[in-house]
């Protein structure tokens, strides 16, 4: 567990999330992050309380932060509707997109019983609106690393809007194309090849602006030519 804290005071925790393990869950047995960190705080001797803000797909790496208290939690998840807390994402997608940047709106319907999100046409019964913008950092004619930050929190929401839009996810074996698939499996994208790399934040206490990042590595190989549209 320490080698996942980015950063840890009396309020809140920065964590590093890996691959495969989910943020948070009901079902009996499976390993999740926020039991891991309830069981770290027991052993340091503190209260065990772990205040979730924000969720990560269990497939997808990168930043959170958690609450140690009540109030933490409160005011986290407020800076995060106001803007105080912002998270940029980067994408590694098949095809490259024709321009630098670019947004994209969508109607999304989660299907609980397959767990499944799927872009719908606006007035659909019980879907909501998703906004998304994305920025081209690189790309080496096949497939485009891109950054994107969320303008709302949908189930899946960048996986499924990207796909959409006709850039699926490498790594994404249940939205992907055929296209996308093989291309994952040629370059030995196992995983959903998405990191949630910076989260700046507000610290509720201090009123400290704070920012952390995650180095992107392990997707620039796969797009080691730097944008020149």
């Amino acid at each position: 567990m320490d080698k996942m804290i980015v950063y840890e005071d009396n309020a809140l925790l920065v964590v590093h999330k890996p691959v495969g393990i989910a943020t948070e869950t009901a079902r009996i047995g499976q390993a999740d992050l926020v039991s891991e960190l309830k069981n770290y705080r027991k052993q340091k001797g503190e209260d065990a309380y772990i205040g979730v803000v924000h969720r990560l797909d269990q497939p997808v790496e990168g930043l959170l932060v958690f609450a140690k208290d009540a109030r933490t939690a409160r005011l986290l998840s407020d800076g995060l509707q106001k803007g105080r807390l912002t998270k940029r994402y980067a994408a590694l997608v098949a095809g490259v997109p024709g321009t630098q940047e670019g947004t994209l709106s969508d109607s999304l319907l989660k299907d609980g019983r397959t767990n499944l999100s799927a872009v719908v046409p606006r007035g659909t019964k019980g879907a909501k609106e998703a906004g998304l913008r994305w920025k081209l950092l690189r790309h080496n004619g096949e497939c485009a690393l891109l950054e994107i930050v969320l303008d709302t929190g949908r189930h899946h929401q960048i996986r499924v809007q990207m796909a959409h839009a006709g850039f699926p996810l490498l790594g994404d074996f249940k939205y992907g194309s055929v296209s996308s698939k093989a291309l994952s499996d040629q370059l030995s994208v196992n995983s959903v090849a998405l990191l949630a790399h910076e989260i700046s934040l507000i610290h509720p206490v201090t009123g400290e602006k704070m920012e952390f990042s995650l180095k992107l590595d392990k997707f620039n190989k796969f797009s080691d030519k730097k944008n020149t549209n």
